[in-house]
């Protein structure tokens, strides 16, 4: 039977793979009418060997996603819908996580190392060095991205220079590098039988290697890295067929999408005009500002990168970007690290519980802080704490500390477009929490617009999935009104300001706690040993002395 051909009763369908931080999904949607007709979840684990360090197996990564593969195709015989039916598949995953491995055998040289991961911090501050002024934006100009642990180019240099397999596997020329989707890609397609080693526009811009204009490995930035050019996947479009899924369920069904999770999420929310803007909140929290065919370059702290490219001819769309690491991930440190919650879902109730007078600010700086500040150096502190104070303040203020995040944010894309946005679109799985998305509405001081149909950033791969040359059994209608509940601020603008300034004197309180040392002194900072010692310990015994107050 011809793939592109369908007599379910739902018409063709098109599957989404969503592998994110902490889990991969497989979804299936019905190309008429964007419905998820089923899916399957399962966790991915991470590891962290050393302080700032963040690793997954990619082989787990491998496995969790087959076996949603053939989960979800027995969900589709269960509900009587024939797997046949599914016409096309697309990719779209975690960005900037970095993997290495052997062509001969398929397996990877070294854990994939995550896009929070700390480890290359002297690595940039070396090459910092080196720059007139230390300028972090050195390389901006050509990639779009600063020069920061983030991007996958300082990841992929330390597997080059601190891994003996890797280089051993580099002199036999049989090393091969990738983020999460390339590898994906890579085995689904037959791995060591001619697979298809390829990435999308989006996940290349990401890496810190590709021309943000030409969409090409830059020599210029390669050689900056000392990064060989033969390991490197090709770079494609978006939306066209990579290749043909060779593993026995959905043998032969066309790979023809491929999107980074952020860029996926903004098709999804159909931002696809110049000024449209979304923020995804998860593990980190991303907002996306569709610029359309302009590379702007931000003097405030974003970053210029690609939006989609959906066909090989169609023009690159790109947006301005800021990326916040930890959100959802400060809810979960609440949790697992200091048992403030037994289930993440309460956070909403707790906290609803208390007055809205809370003056104890949280800046959770557990990777530094990504935009606007880029400041590696920052550590998380927590301010305004008084007697008073329990563990459920702590808890607001780590959910206020997401959207105090994502106004800096905004207020960096103001200064550089000269917009002001006159409503957020929001989708993630932290947006289930409606006293959260009203205190987006209430700090940033616009309505807050949460579309219905949750499952966006599989939407948007499955959108250029199904448009691809060769499948065309999506029609993009962008004119049409997404169903979304909707949050309007609720305080005065004075509150609002009150609020923000408290959060900006919270975040000047949280630089400068690792300053570079110069690397011809074997002496350390004694304010880089004690000072963050002694705040740290003393603030988490007062927020143990709050948990038990609460209790009280």
């Amino acid at each position: 039977m011809n793939k592109n051909d369908s007599t379910s009763r739902y018409g063709p369908l098109i599957g989404a793979i969503d592998e994110g931080t902490n889990n991969a999904r497989f979804l299936v949607f019905a190309a008429d009418t964007a419905e998820v007709l089923t899916y399957h979840q399962v966790s991915i684990s991470q590891s962290c060997p050393k302080e700032g360090w963040v690793e997954q197996d990619p082989l787990e990564i491998l496995k969790a996603v087959r076996e949603c593969l053939h989960q979800t195709v027995f969900n589709l015989r269960q509900l009587t819908i024939d797997p046949s039916d599914i016409v096309a598949v697309g990719i779209t995953n975690q960005r900037e996580t970095t993997v290495v491995w052997d062509s001969i055998t398929g397996e990877p040289l070294y854990n994939a190392i995550g896009w929070m991961d700390m480890r290359t911090t002297a690595t940039v501050d070396e090459i910092l060095k080196k720059i007139r002024n230390k300028n972090k934006d050195y390389l901006k100009p050509l990639c779009g991205l600063p020069i920061s642990p983030y991007f996958s180019a300082l990841k992929l240099k330390w597997l080059l220079e601190n891994v003996p397999r890797v280089r051993e596997a580099l002199d036999k020329k049989r090393c091969m590098f990738g983020t999460i989707d390339s590898w994906l890609i890579w085995n689904l397609t037959g791995g060591t039988n001619f697979g298809v080693h390829a990435t999308d526009v989006t996940n290349a811009s990401r890496t810190m290697l590709m021309n943000i204009a030409t969409l090409k490995w830059d020599p210029t930035l390669l050689s900056f890295f000392n990064i060989p050019p033969e390991i490197l996947p090709e770079i494609r479009s978006s939306s066209e067929i990579y290749g043909y899924i060779q593993d026995e369920v959905l043998s032969g069904v066309p790979i023809s999408g491929c999107l980074g999770d952020q860029q996926s999420a903004l098709i999804g929310q159909m931002c696809l005009q110049r000024g449209q803007a979304k923020n995804s909140y998860g593990t980190g929290c991303f907002l996306l500002y569709n610029t359309g065919t302009a590379i702007v370059d931000s003097s405030h702290g974003l970053l210029t990168t690609v939006a989609y490219q959906l066909g090989p001819e169609a023009p690159p769309i790109y947006a301005l970007e800021g990326s916040v690491a930890i959100a959802g991930a400060v809810i979960q440190w609440l949790k697992d690290k200091l048992g403030l919650l037994s289930d993440i879902k309460e956070s909403e109730s707790l906290v609803e519980q208390i007055p809205n007078d809370n003056r104890v600010t949280f800046v959770p700086a557990f990777a530094g802080l990504y935009a606007p500040y880029w400041r590696k150096d920052a550590k998380s502190v927590i301010c305004g704490i008084t007697e008073d104070t329990n563990s459920t303040h702590i808890i607001k203020a780590a959910l206020q500390a997401v959207c105090f995040q994502t106004r800096d944010i905004l207020e960096a894309m103001k200064a550089d477009t000269g917009l002001t946005l006159s409503k957020l679109l929001v989708d993630g799985t932290m947006t289930n929490n409606n006293l959260l998305m009203q205190m987006q509405a209430d700090i940033c001081g616009i309505p807050v617009v949460r579309p219905l149909m949750c499952e966006t950033t599989a939407l948007g791969v499955a959108i250029a999935a199904g448009t691809a040359d060769g499948i065309r059994k999506w029609d993009v209608k962008v004119e049409v009104a997404v169903p979304n509940d909707t949050f309007l601020p609720s305080i005065s603008e004075d509150e609002r300001d009150i609020l923000y300034s408290q959060w900006k004197m919270a975040v000047n309180r949280s630089l400068g706690w690792e300053p570079v040392t110069d690397t011809n002194d074997n002496t350390r900072s004694i304010h880089k040993v004690t000072a963050p010692g002694i705040f740290v310990i003393s603030t988490i015994l007062l927020i143990m002395i709050a948990k038990y107050h609460s209790m009280l």
